[in-house]
């Protein structure tokens, strides 16, 4: 399991996650939004998924699923993981499957009060974290007030995404901080489909 090269290996490069390049006028990017799985999603890796997109732009796109949970782990387990050590009497947190692509790599989305070097704010409300600071401020009670810990991400390369869109296999709608920290995880998909807005 590896935390520390998810920076490298998903915020990179900086015209993907970092300042982004001059873009066709009137191109719609939907970073800082909800992408909803349509009702006919085909690819059972999807279905009825909700995901937060952390970037998206000419280069691809990157987002985070959070109604995907594998379980709970002790902060203490997580961190002897990643060869940390930690006490026996960490907290306990929920982890979420965050997508199908490098499930070995972990992160945390978290709401943005809490920063550290790293951390890349997606909206001013909701930011991303992958060092192992967070891990240990977690299991400390001094992490983020709102956080999910995920394994795994989705990403689309190029124009992938908006090809997606075209055929109707996502919906959008505005990030909601407590539907991603909050609510009940059997009742995201259908809270966000409430909040739908029209397609790409």
């Amino acid at each position: 399991m590896r935390v520390l090269p998810l920076l490298v290996a998903l915020l990179l490069p900086a015209t993907l996650f970092g300042a982004a390049p001059s873009e066709p006028p009137g191109q719609a990017w939907l970073t800082g939004q909800l992408l909803i799985a349509a009702p006919g999603m085909t690819d059972p890796r999807f279905d009825r998924t909700v995901l937060v997109m952390v970037r998206h732009n000419s280069d691809g796109a990157m987002a985070i699923v959070i109604n995907r949970p594998l379980g709970e782990r002790s902060m203490a387990r997580i961190l002897q993981a990643f060869g940390e050590k930690a006490p026996d009497d960490s907290a306990t947190v929920p982890v979420y499957l965050g997508g199908p692509v490098q499930l070995e790599m972990s992160t945390v989305l978290h709401s943005a009060e809490y920063r550290r070097n790293g951390t890349l704010d997606i909206d001013g409300h909701v930011a991303v974290t992958a060092s192992m600071e967070i891990y240990r401020d977690i299991a400390a009670n001094t992490g983020p007030e709102k956080s999910l810990v995920v394994f795994g991400y989705a990403g689309w390369a190029p124009g992938q995404l908006e090809g997606e869109m075209a055929q109707n296999v996502w919906f959008t709608a505005p990030l909601d901080v407590k539907l991603v920290f909050d609510a009940d995880r059997d009742k995201v998909w259908d809270l966000a489909m409430e909040r739908r807005t029209r397609d790409l």
